[in-house]
């Protein structure tokens, strides 16, 4: 076991140009879990689908060292959906299995229409990114079958929180 923290300060974005504070279930429903789990929320927020604007949010709390980014909606393959394209190119490592084990747990739930999400995770700098659709039921299955456990110090036989201390060495 390490002596590393297992609180972490996690950032929450809900991508859309219809939410509100009042109706963003989605990003209520992560922040719900992170601080049900013993996290901190660092900050919330929601941005319209704007590439640029989503990118320098994100990239802001990269330089500010948050330690999770989780970003909700956007993930689609319509006109509007530009989460993947936004955030990808901040990444220095892209994480492929976390949207393929996404996609995979979502096939139980809503069959082939899982083929509609372009899910995606990556590391820049320290921070772990993890870019999931606008639904709340792919929020909660993304946090309850694969985040809970990965950002979970305790998971076995390895989690991202063990690990963060490494990230960084070159």
């Amino acid at each position: 076991m390490t002596d590393i923290n297992p609180s972490l300060k996690i950032a929450v974005l809900t991508v859309s140009d219809t939410r509100t504070e009042e109706t963003d279930k989605s990003g209520k429903t992560l922040v719900d879990r992170l601080t049900k789990a013993g996290h901190q929320l660092a900050e919330k927020a929601i941005l319209k689908d704007d590439k640029y604007l989503l990118r320098a949010k994100v990239a802001n709390w990269i330089a500010e060292e948050v330690p999770v980014v989780l970003i909700t909606g956007g993930t689609g393959i319509t006109g509007r959906d530009v989460t993947p394209d936004a955030i990808s190119p901040l990444f220095d490592k892209e994480i492929p299995g976390f949207g393929e084990l996404f996609r995979m747990l979502s096939y139980d739930e809503i069959k082939t229409s899982t083929i509609q999400s372009r899910a995606i995770a990556g590391l820049s700098n320290s921070t772990l990114i993890f870019c999931l659709p606008g639904s709340t039921g792919a929020c909660r299955t993304a946090w309850d079958k694969i985040l809970k456990d990965q950002l979970d110090v305790g998971h076995g036989p390895c989690n991202f929180v063990e690990i963060m201390p490494r990230i960084k060495e070159v």
